[in-house]
């Protein structure tokens, strides 16, 4: 991957903004590497963000069972989570693909404890919490999926992190991204949004080639990339 001078955006103030809306019930927010973090803002506190990230009002539009379910993974599948804060999606992964492998990724030392914690407390041994760095997710091995929930307009340098990605996939695995629409009453601000049509030149510049696209979220969009030729 990419040297440590770039790769996923350090917090901004419409970060930190849109976190302390969060906290006072104004926008749902979802994982931590959606807010990476910086010398300025610490995402310690797992235990304090669990109940932003996590909060059961958010199943009523993440819709995290129609998402898995689109993705039709077989059940040994191996899933990559990038910015898996408390394990929103992990933990979900995991128990519909009970032979299957997640690796939740996150950046933030607490959250990454805090997700093997959960993982441990609810009984769901193919969970493995990954510290990863802002440039390289660190995964232990190749991924069926690749998945970035609300993470990639946090993503510097993102053709190449991209590119890079294709190392960590196997043969035709696939990298799907989930992220705030434009119009959606929810997210960061207009000014930190990427337009679905922008995500699709950049992944087709980095190699990739769109295979599907879901419209039933709605506040964002749903495509799914294989790495072209695969």
């Amino acid at each position: 991957m990419r040297n440590g001078d770039t790769g996923m955006k350090k917090v901004s103030s419409f970060t930190a903004a849109l976190l302390l809306s969060a906290v006072a019930g104004l926008l749902p927010v979802p994982s931590t590497a959606q807010a990476p973090q910086s010398h300025q803002h610490s995402f310690g506190g797992a235990e304090k963000w669990a109940k932003v990230f996590d909060d059961p009002e958010r199943d009523a539009w993440q819709k995290p069972h129609d998402v898995i379910q689109a993705l039709a993974l077989k059940p040994d599948a191996i899933v990559a989570d990038i910015g898996a804060g408390t394990g929103y999606f992990s933990m979900r992964f995991a128990h519909m693909l009970p032979q299957g492998r997640v690796y939740g990724v996150d950046i933030e030392p607490d959250m990454v404890k805090y997700l093997s914690d959960r993982a441990k407390r609810e009984g769901l041994k193919n969970v493995t919490a990954v510290a990863g760095k802002p440039a390289d997710p660190r995964l232990p091995e190749k991924a069926d999926l690749v998945v970035l929930v609300d993470v990639y307009h946090h993503v510097e340098d993102r053709e190449r992190y991209f590119r890079n990605l294709q190392k960590s996939l196997k043969p035709g695995g696939r990298v799907a991204v989930i992220d705030f629409r434009m119009d959606s009453p929810v997210g960061p601000p207009q000014s930190a949004r990427i337009a679905p049509d922008r995500v699709k030149a950049e992944l087709k510049r980095a190699g990739y080639a769109l295979t599907q696209e879901h419209a039933f979220l709605p506040n964002q969009y749903f495509l799914v990339f294989q790495p072209a030729g695969s």
